[in-house]
């Protein structure tokens, strides 16, 4: 029990510091990837056929986009966005380019997510709009997104979540994070310490999300 208690005390601060590049990782792939697939969620939303912008081609060139890129396994699209990553940031490995390839990755999950969402408002509260003379711009900002808003943070959650999964292979390319950690020193080392603190610490950090995503969703939902 000694050995246990003095190996898990050993593991902890390298738990907490690749939870923290983890951590980072996300964050900063969510806020490219968050934002990019926003807007284009939301012209798939608004360029759609009897939609307020509607332009059947730039919808159809985008969902095509969409539906190229998306299904693509993460593993794989590493391996696809090295030549860009090394063309955009001087190098195909290590972490930076682990989040050029997760931003591109939730780019595409966000934008189908975003439209599946917003794409649900109610038509009357938009021909409410359209009637008081409000011009397309103003209907996606003040209708169409605080009506969807709920919904949307309850897929920006899942979203998070997926990304943490996609973090997990950072490793494939030289990125760091709880993932790597475990596969490096876990299980290529049989051990089983550092594979379970590594288990415990991605939990933790996912529950943290969902409860989190959940409460504000429920809030938003309640207005």
């Amino acid at each position: 029990m000694n050995d246990l208690s003095e190996r898990i005390a050993e593991v902890l601060p390298d738990i907490l510091e690749q939870t923290a590049i983890t951590l980072w990782l996300v964050a900063a792939s969510l806020v490219i990837g968050g934002i990019v697939g926003l807007a284009v969620g939301i012209a798939l939303t608004v360029t759609r056929r009897g939609a307020i912008l509607q332009q059947p081609v730039v919808y159809g060139v985008l969902g095509a986009l969409v539906n190229t890129v998306r299904p693509i396994p993460f593993i794989i699209l590493l391996a696809v966005l090295q030549p860009l990553a090394r063309l955009v940031l001087s190098s195909g490995i290590g972490n930076t380019a682990v989040i050029l390839a997760i931003s591109v990755a939730a780019t595409f999950a966000v934008a189908r997510i975003v439209e599946q969402n917003l794409v649900g408002v109610d038509p009357g509260v938009i021909e409410a709009a359209r009637a008081t003379g409000a011009g397309p711009w103003r209907i996606i900002l003040t209708v169409i997104l605080p009506e969807g808003l709920g919904s949307l943070i309850l897929g920006y959650t899942f979203v998070t979540i997926a990304v943490i999964d996609m973090s997990a292979v950072a490793g494939m390319i030289g990125g760091g994070g709880v993932g790597n950690y475990a596969i490096a020193y876990g299980q290529r080392q049989n051990d089983w310490v550092v594979i379970i603190a590594a288990l415990i610490a991605i939990v933790i950090v996912t529950q943290i999300v969902q409860a989190a995503g959940n409460a504000i969703a429920r809030r938003v939902l309640r207005r």
